[in-house]
């Protein structure tokens, strides 16, 4: 039988990988690369150094497909994602068809396959559907880990709970009864919306962009302070690398 891999690669430092990546890794005949245009070329040069450090065995393959594209402001956010899972699954369908029997193919997934990523998802749906393979899931460093070790911070404080959410949930405003939320996903900017310390009291964010990567960049400090800071920072990276990826902390004052 066809197996299939889901590899955790963490967010772009070759270092961060697991001994048990690595080790899965070896056992790859066929890597899987999503193609997601020019503009993400640096993504596809931390999969590279990936494979050039710890693959052994040169004698891999590397089978490519264009990324579906994806609606950046759809009316009807739910339907535009499994209308963009439908179009993964027909990509999918064709990569592992590059698999022989009895060969492992694998998707390097960043940061780790269980955190708001699609892979897993598409991989049960095609076997729903009757296509025949078996895979293995192998979890990575996730940006929330990268981002609190570079800011040297526990994500919790004593006795308090941790939310994960998006930037489009926590639009609908801060979540009741948490003092700390990781956020994931805003493309809008959503923490500038608790820059008023009058109305939100003084909320401090921990906020980072490629994690992990020679371009990495941290901010830390009272959101009324650093918020326009990060904007511009962040706007000013998007323009010169065609794409981001970032994350952030925020923290309520200690009642």
């Amino acid at each position: 039988m066809k197996k299939v891999l889901v590899i955790g690669i963490g967010v772009g430092d070759p270092d961060q990988l697991t001994v048990q990546a690595v080790q899965a890794l070896n056992r790859v005949d066929v890597f899987f690369v999503m193609d997601k245009g020019v503009t993400k070329g640096k993504l596809r040069a931390v999969r590279e150094e990936i494979l050039r450090r710890h693959v052994k065995d040169r004698r891999y393959r590397i089978v490519e497909a264009a990324s579906p594209p994806r609606d950046p402001s759809p009316a009807d956010y739910r339907a535009s994602v499994d209308d963009l899972n439908q179009a993964k699954q027909v990509v999918f369908a064709k990569l592992i068809a590059q698999v022989e029997d009895g060969e492992t193919g694998a998707f390097l997934v960043w940061g780790d396959p269980m955190l708001y990523d699609s892979t897993i998802r598409n991989l049960d749906a095609l076997k729903e559907s009757g296509l025949i393979f078996d895979y293995e899931v192998i979890p990575g460093i996730t940006a929330i880990q990268a981002l609190a070790a570079a800011h040297k911070i526990p994500l919790n404080r004593i006795a308090e709970a941790v939310t994960i959410t998006t930037g489009r949930k926590l639009a609908n405003g801060f979540p009741p009864g948490v003092g700390s939320v990781v956020v994931l996903l805003d493309g809008e900017d959503t923490y500038r919306r608790f820059a008023d310390s009058k109305v939100h009291g003084d909320v401090e964010i921990y906020w980072g962009a490629y994690l992990g990567t020679p371009d990495q960049m941290l901010i830390a400090g009272k959101v009324k302070d650093v918020a326009e800071e990060i904007h511009r920072r962040r706007s000013d990276a998007r323009r010169a690398n065609g794409w981001i990826m970032d994350t952030y902390l925020l923290r309520r004052a200690a009642t």
